[in-house]
């Protein structure tokens, strides 16, 4: 009886933390942006440690995506909203008829905020957008991601589009509320997983270190882990052809440093860590539900 008063309570998400345990989210982000992110993403899950996955709508590989996904019932989803197209080499476009959002070109542009080292006006930022123009598109976004997926939980914007302004955050809020797609993060006091950010281990930058220093670090700081809920975002990929020439200026290291995240969410090593330490792996809509 017991127990089917928790599992009810449970369901609808009155069931609170449970006092002194670790609670784990690890959230991969890009999965529909390449098929290289496609099979990382998808290992990350069924062989490793992540439990969320963010989806792009109007990227090129969304169609395989979305596929990979079905068939992957567990994995939770949330919609990357996309209002920008970083790579210099690989391009999306908007699902509606957008020139407010899109160079000359028709492609999302680069960055959302100017970067001085790039030409000028290649950014959301000076792109003359309107509330009207961005709140049409995000809205066919999450409708054809809710189209295939119905079970989605939650969304976010890719590259923190949404703080670029108050009135695009308003619009992001207001979707998610009307999509049923809102999680109160707040209540959780939800602290940063370090991964494999440690400097007194290794005095580099995490950039140059390799894949088995990666997986080293992250198991330490696993180890460090008090009781709380704690997030962790990164990009599994792998380290296709198709990989290696996806970069921008400043970033060309795509391929490899993605590959590693995949290694390090499957590590045999990491996975151990966790059972050590009882940790909790954990979805948004884990979050949702009220842990």
């Amino acid at each position: 009886m017991k127990k089917l008063l928790f599992l009810f309570l449970w369901s609808i998400g009155l069931v609170a933390q449970e006092p002194n345990t670790i609670y784990l989210l690890i959230r991969g982000d890009d999965i529909g942006s390449s098929h290289a992110a496609n099979v990382g993403c998808i290992d990350a899950y069924q062989n490793g440690i992540m439990r969320s996955v963010e989806l792009m709508v109007p990227c090129p590989w969304f169609p395989q995506a979305i596929e990979m996904l079905k068939q992957n019932p567990g994995l939770d989803v949330g919609i990357h909203l996309v209002l920008t197209s970083e790579w210099e080499n690989m391009k999306w476009r908007p699902l509606t008829c957008a020139p407010e959002l899109t160079d000359s070109n028709g492609f999302f542009y680069p960055m959302v905020w100017q970067r001085d080292d790039l030409a000028p006006k290649t950014s959301l930022q000076y792109s003359g957008w309107t509330e009207a123009a961005i709140e049409k598109e995000l809205e066919s976004q999450i409708e054809l991601a809710l189209k295939h997926l119905p079970n989605i939980s939650h969304m976010d914007c890719h590259m923190g589009c949404a703080g670029l302004d108050p009135k695009i955050e308003a619009i992001e809020s207001k979707l998610e509320k009307q999509y049923g797609l809102d999680i109160d993060m707040q209540k959780y006091n939800i602290k940063h997983f370090a991964g494999w950010d440690n400097k007194s281990d290794y005095n580099i930058p995490s950039a140059q270190l390799s894949q088995t220093e990666k997986i080293d670090i992250f198991c330490k700081n696993l180890e460090k882990l008090s009781a709380g809920v704690y997030l962790f975002i990164e990009h599994p990929a792998k380290n296709f052809p198709e990989m290696t020439a996806i970069g921008h200026k400043g970033y060309y290291s795509v391929a490899t440093d993605r590959d590693d995240v995949t290694a390090v969410f499957t590590s045999e090593k990491v996975k151990q860590m966790i059972e050590k330490k009882k940790i909790k792996l954990i979805s948004y809509t884990d979050l949702k539900r009220g842990l």
